[in-house]
């Protein structure tokens, strides 16, 4: 294992994001060894805290950690320092470069640098802007810079955000993370499709008869909903998590698993999103709202009855919809998705629906047999289910469903990277393999951009009773064309 050396300069260091997702993925690459002597963070945020101060909120964020032993929790905490930190002043900056200096020469680190904003998207351009005219980027070493989502809230500020970022930074310098590319099996879909003759030549329009993927929460908005009354599921969940699981479910295969070569592949695959007119996008697309319902004896809020939410509100939390690419593997084949809050269960899983055989000779009235369904399950539970006909027990050819089924187990699952955990360490290798780049989320922006236009254009919110899996018209998407989902609990859990 080579040691990554890095000043890690983080724009939001007392941030929410921080303590829950990045000091924890952090300290778990230094449990690993990934980081160990020669690297520093640096935390800026408005608030006027010592180093000391923020060492103790570092080592509260990572405390309870498995194989958090006092002694490493002392020595990562050791590396942590403070600014307080105005992203306008231009002074500021000057003062940030002096210690990131000093912090490279005592930790030996040979002018590696990492930006990362973990702040309000507005602020991105400024704080490029002065890392440039300020010149922090150093001239030795790699400047990197990560950013989170949400990356614009159309494509006309995706691209506004972009340009200003650019001026500062190429392409091959910036990070887009969107967390659900370091998932353990999102990763699995380019492995299973790739690493396996009995799958990939079946990969097509030829074999398969429509995909779906369906991100499934059980939660309302809880405290998000100041976010989430200005993004909406289409924003939150569609532009960016959807796109990408669809991107890797389509796309074609790589000559090497190289980022390069990847993003090639994975630029032409969104370059060939079929696009709706806005009267298509509003029959292929819906949208709804959750009410409130009696869900296991409890009564549950509507939407519009949360905290911090509009009482006229028009912001969506579930959207369900058809997309198509127009390319000579897909052209025809339907991908379905579906996401929403205050569903019937949590669960992010993937169901791919082969075509049934035409000729079934078992069949008495010739009825086709069953499709074979491939389910892969992301979250929470993690494997995958191949369905397939068998023959019945007995005296009879009768074909009947069976299943192959595979699930990691809690201990195995416990023990693997989070995805910040992995994304990270990308970013200090210079792997961009498992972000987003902007030809990506160009295309993507233009793509939603259409539906929100359709949306738009009418008054009309259609809802759907908290607990269930949505409106009927989600339904009515797929049955309208003889099929249906093919994840369709019952059994309701308020939360996971």
């Amino acid at each position: 294992m080579t040691e990554k050396k890095a000043v890690i300069i983080l724009f939001g260091g007392s941030g929410d994001l921080a303590k829950r997702k990045l000091y924890p993925a952090l300290f778990q690459l230094f449990v690993r060894g990934d980081l160990q002597e020669h690297f520093a963070v640096i935390g800026t945020a408005r608030r006027p805290w010592s180093d000391e101060y923020y060492q103790e909120i570092v080592t509260a964020a990572v405390t309870n950690l498995p194989q958090a032993t006092t002694k490493q929790v002392k020595a990562f905490a050791s590396h942590f320092y403070y600014q307080s930190h105005d992203v306008t002043d231009s002074a500021h900056y000057v003062t940030l470069k002096t210690l990131a200096e000093k912090l490279d020469k005592q930790y030996d680190i040979g002018g590696n640098r990492i930006y990362y904003m973990a702040m309000a998207p507005e602020f991105f351009g400024v704080i490029a802007g002065h890392i440039k005219s300020e010149n922090l980027l150093t001239p030795d070493g790699f400047n990197r810079l990560v950013i989170e989502k949400p990356f614009g809230h159309d494509h006309a500020s995706a691209k506004e955000l972009n340009d200003s970022i650019s001026a500062t930074f190429d392409e091959n310098q910036i990070y887009r993370i969107d967390h659900y590319l370091g998932k353990e099996m999102v990763q699995g879909i380019l492995a299973l499709r790739f690493g396996n003759q009995i799958l990939e030549p079946l990969w097509s329009k030829d074999y398969i008869d429509n995909i779906q993927i369906t991100l499934a929460e059980a939660v309302g908005v809880e405290e998000r909903a100041g976010y989430y009354e200005s993004s909406g599921a289409l924003r939150d969940m569609v532009q960016n998590h959807i796109m990408q699981l669809m991107a890797y479910l389509t796309m074609e295969k790589p000559d090497t698993f190289s980022p390069e070569v990847v993003h090639k592949v994975k630029d032409a695959l969104f370059s060939s999103l079929h696009r709706y007119t806005p009267e298509e996008a509003a029959q292929n697309f819906i949208r709804a709202q959750y009410v409130s319902a009696d869900v296991n004896g409890q009564t549950v809020n509507g939407y519009r009855q949360e905290d911090g939410v509009a009482e006229d509100s028009m912001t969506e939390t579930f959207v369900a919809g058809k997309l198509l690419l127009d390319t000579p593997r897909w052209e025809g084949t339907p991908i379905y998705l579906r996401t929403g809050k205050r569903l019937t269960r949590k669960s992010t899983q993937v169901t791919v629906t082969f075509k049934p055989v035409a000729n079934n000779i078992f069949a008495t009235d010739g009825e086709p047999a069953a499709p074979n369904r491939l389910t892969i399950y992301v979250e929470p539970t993690q494997g995958y289910r191949l369905e397939i006909n068998g023959k019945t027990l007995g005296q009879t050819f009768a074909l009947s469903q069976e299943s192959l089924d595979f699930r990691h187990d809690d201990a195995s699952v416990a023990k693997a990277p989070e995805a910040y955990e992995r994304l990270l360490l990308d970013v200090l290798r210079g792997d961009q393999t498992n972000f987003t780049r902007w030809a990506e989320l160009d295309q993507s922006w233009q793509y939603v951009d259409v539906i929100r236009q359709a949306w738009d254009a009418t008054k009309a919110m259609p809802t759907y009773a908290a607990g269930t899996m949505g409106p009927q018209a989600s339904m009515d998407l797929l049955t309208d064309s003889g099929r249906d989902w093919a994840f369709k609990p019952t059994h309701i859990k308020l939360a996971d």
